[in-house]
């Protein structure tokens, strides 16, 4: 039961701390990013397992988090504002050519992203280009462009 009660504290633990970190964080890993979740993978093994490091100990928390995830899917599917808690929802972060600088500070996204999103998808150079840029709950920029490409 230690090990259920274990795997249900850290996958709350790492929800909440996603969550808080922001979309942007896990949309583009850099190498820096992809090494900090590795970190995070072993200090998680670590307070997961305890001193128990057995196959049996490590099945029981697997399968506890796989179960809490499937759990969450499935009242997200029945509840719209626990997915919107859980999940967000998308934020129009530039609207007919201008930065909405609060919204793209509180995301954590700043206009190179934005702009390096429109050169990729849409071939948009500058931001008075773009009707709307919308940071999705993915972590990804959609860009519409003003002239409608």
């Amino acid at each position: 039961m230690d090990a259920v009660l274990r795997g249900a504290a850290i996958y709350l633990l790492l929800l909440v701390l996603f969550r808080m970190t922001g979309r942007r964080t896990l949309a583009e890993l850099t190498t820096f990013d992809f090494v900090l979740l590795l970190i995070i993978g072993e200090s998680t093994q670590q307070a997961l397992l305890g001193e128990d490091f057995s196959v049996i100990n490590a099945f029981v928390v697997i399968v506890t988090l796989l179960a809490i995830d499937i759990g969450l899917s499935l009242l997200k599917g029945h509840s719209p504002a626990l997915e919107r808690l859980i999940d967000g929802v998308p934020m129009i972060v530039v609207e007919n050519g201008h930065a909405l600088k609060e919204r793209m500070q509180r995301a954590r996204v700043d206009e190179r992203d934005v702009l390096e999103a429109a050169r990729r998808l849409r071939g948009i150079e500058r931001l008075d280009q773009i009707k709307y840029a919308v940071l999705e709950v993915s972590g990804g920029i959609t860009v519409i462009p003003k002239d409608g490409r």
